[in-house]
């Protein structure tokens, strides 16, 4: 997030205003490898200066999140996961162990879909994943959509707050390396806890 993508945003946000928000937080959270938190975040220093509204760059990507995770659930699931099932039995299919995957997937759906989107790079699949392993939709949009509004506010506010694009830049640097150690360790508490019930039950 050097000086080119502080020029190109700002160029992005002269000409198109809020509408770089709206598509790029829902482009990402569709499926598409895009910056949408940077986006949210430049936007937020924007605020700062004075150029747009916090409160309408909060609202609109906290919607476009929302939006984003609903068409990447349905692509995950209507499209998907009928073309996966009609090739299961194939080689990728048994490489995948698609039922294996599908239910540690939704043994913590609430949780991936909830806390995904805070994630660089998981934020992306949290949708489509949550379709294509049929998470019940009703379970879905709640936590969805909780964490949408959550995420808006809370990269809008570290954005606004801190006012300078570097120190932005190196604050969520560290605030990812923070995020992917603490996952870490869950995922190796859960790893340890299922293998010790596997050898009880053995």
């Amino acid at each position: 997030m050097g000086d080119a993508i502080f020029e190109t945003l700002t160029g992005f946000f002269e000409q198109y205003g809020y509408w770089v928000i709206f598509f790029g937080v829902m482009l990402e959270n569709a499926g598409l490898p895009l910056p949408g938190e940077t986006v949210l975040l430049f936007a937020s220093y924007l605020s700062f200066r004075g150029e747009l509204e916090i409160t309408k760059v909060i609202g609109v990507a906290a919607l476009a999140a929302a939006l984003g995770d609903n068409i990447g659930y349905l692509l995950g699931r209507f499209v998907g996961a009928p073309l996966f099932e009609r090739y299961h039995d194939s080689f990728i299919g048994r490489l995948l162990r698609y039922e294996k995957a599908k239910k540690f997937f939704l043994a913590h759906s609430n949780w991936a879909v909830f806390t995904g989107r805070f994630i660089t790079g998981l934020r992306v699949f949290a949708g489509p994943f949550a379709g294509f392993f049929r998470m019940p939709y009703a379970r879905f949009f709640f936590f969805d959509v909780s964490g949408a509004i959550i995420w808006g506010i809370g990269i809008g506010v570290i954005g606004y707050s801190l006012g300078d694009w570097q120190v932005i830049v190196d604050f969520v640097a560290r605030f990812h390396q923070v995020i992917l150690g603490v996952i870490a360790i869950v995922v190796t508490l859960l790893v340890i806890r299922s293998r010790k019930r596997a050898s009880r039950r053995g």
